[in-house]
């Protein structure tokens, strides 16, 4: 009986979100923060560093990808919370029949689908144009897939804060994933930086992103692919679960 209760609660939740992703959909991937800090700053910062400059390709398609997965999945989140806050519809939302869990995984939901839907563009660039070949499908999409929850989740919590300003959360943003850039083995692999590079790479779950794109594509992965999986998986459970209990304590500060 308790087992049938949990699942129609799980059901109502996972349906729940499902017209949050819609709404997030419909209002926000077009927004022009999300498109420049989404789309095409992540493109550009890339160009930057790498014209030239002779990276090779394993260095450079992996590193375009994972950094358009990067800022695609983690640019839906921080502005969705603050814009509802500002247009006042954040409250009716919390009013209706739906739980924070659902309005936030909803949220995550639609950061996921956003990052995974523009991070193949890089990534048939890098097979037809750069010539990679997908040795490891499976690993492939599976990274793709659970770092763009994980990137997501991470725009999720950087929405926290009580705040109805989107520049306040865009420049914590701006504060949280530029750094995580650097210290990602994206411009330089992991196996070539140095012992206190590789423990500070450890930290970034763009690391292991990276990581997994370049096993996938050029069987040059530093880390097993099970740390890989495994490090992302707790990274995005970690997010989200920090993210559910910030938004739920600053609930009661904005109001």
């Amino acid at each position: 009986m308790m087992d049938k209760r949990y699942a129609k609660i799980l059901f109502y939740t996972l349906r729940s979100s499902l017209v949050v992703v819609q709404k997030d959909a419909r209002i926000y991937y077009l927004k022009p923060p999300v498109i420049i800090f989404g789309i095409l700053f992540p493109v550009f910062f890339f160009l930057a560093f790498s014209l030239g400059r002779e990276i090779v390709p394993d260095v450079l398609v992996p590193g375009l990808i994972s950094m358009t997965l990067f800022f695609t999945s983690s640019s839906v989140g921080p502005l969705i919370t603050p814009w509802e806050r500002n247009a006042k519809t954040y409250e009716r939302l919390l009013a209706s029949p739906l739980s924070l869990t659902s309005i936030l995984l909803g949220d995550m939901l639609a950061g996921v689908i956003f990052g995974i839907i523009i991070s193949l563009v890089p990534l048939l660039t890098g097979i037809f144009i750069f010539k990679a070949e997908v040795f490891h499908p499976f690993l492939l999409a599976g990274g793709v897939i659970l770092s763009a929850f994980c990137f997501s989740s991470l725009g999720t919590l950087l929405a926290a804060p009580a705040t109805e300003a989107p520049s306040q959360i865009m420049m914590l943003s701006a504060l949280v994933r530029f750094p995580l850039i650097f210290i990602s083995g994206i411009f330089i692999p992991v196996e070539m930086l140095p012992f206190w590079g590789k423990a500070i790479a450890f930290i970034s779950p763009l690391t292991f992103t990276t990581d997994i794109i370049r096993d996938s594509l050029y069987q040059k992965g530093f880390y097993p692919s099970s740390l890989n999986l495994t490090v992302l998986f707790l990274f995005s459970f970690f997010f989200f679960v920090l993210a559910l209990k910030l938004h739920r304590k600053n609930i009661l500060k904005f109001n």
